[in-house]
């Protein structure tokens, strides 16, 4: 009778032995796959020793989270990923804008102005297109490449404007001016949007300004033909613009 109960102790006593031996193999396994996700970096773990200290003795500190990108230090929650921003410097903008426009010769085909709203690049309509008409003629395309190769380089958005002298216009395709000057603006974006394969669509549009912000009085065919006009507006920023 005792030699039964014996052998049933030693049975229980021996049992767990298998059952501990796998419970610690798959913790190993899973510290050590936690390892292999993950390096320790010394100084991290220093500044996150540091900032639990600061909080639990309620001193101030540098907290994990006010981390400096700039200077190699890089937070472990929540920091934004960096971001090209549009210049609020309108003066910058034009001196890139100048600089380029005298590299590639265009002083006598284009304009470089500035008002409140950023840097306006102005081409006259005849460059563009034929009397009456919106379609991109070729001879122009050569300009529209290089002023597209400049905006490619800039973050900030982009207003083409189309603009007309106020001689009446009816034919089949365009009843009025507005509709004149909207399907030129139009056509210049999609040039540079559909075409040329512009980066960041939603920065650009287009508006119809007709005959409605002429530059000179319509008086003689000279001024009136100023007055065609296309502008690329380059915006400022709002904070620069409210600034003027």
């Amino acid at each position: 009778m005792s030699r039964k109960k014996i052998g049933e102790e030693e049975m229980r006593t021996d049992g767990w032995l298998a059952t501990f031996a796998d419970t610690m193999t798959l913790l190993l396994t899973f510290f050590v796959l936690l390892y292999s996700f993950s390096t320790v970096d010394a100084a991290k773990f220093k500044q996150i020793a540091s900032s639990l200290q600061s909080v639990l003795t309620g001193e101030t500190g540098k907290s994990v989270l006010d981390l400096n990108l700039k200077s190699g230090e890089v937070p472990l929650v929540g920091e934004p990923i960096p971001t090209t921003t549009p210049s609020n410097n309108t003066e910058d903008v034009y001196q890139k804008v100048q600089s380029f426009i005298k590299k590639k010769k265009l002083e006598g085909t284009v304009v470089i102005k500035s008002d409140s709203r950023g840097v306006i690049i102005q081409l006259k309509a005849n460059i563009l297109f034929q009397s009456g008409k919106a379609e991109i003629i070729d001879k122009s395309k050569p300009v529209l490449n290089s002023i597209n190769a400049l905006i490619a380089t800039l973050p900030n958005d982009v207003v083409i404007e189309g603009h007309t002298d106020n001689q009446p216009i009816s034919n089949f395709e365009y009843k009025n001016n507005w509709q004149l000057s909207s399907a030129r603006a139009l056509n210049v974006l999609e040039y540079f949007v559909g075409i040329k394969g512009q980066k960041n669509p939603q920065r650009f549009k287009s508006t119809a300004c007709g005959e409605f912000q002429p530059i000179v009085a319509n008086n003689t065919e000279v001024n009136r033909a100023l007055n065609r006009r296309v502008n690329i507006l380059i915006v400022a920023s709002e904070k620069e613009a409210t600034k003027k």
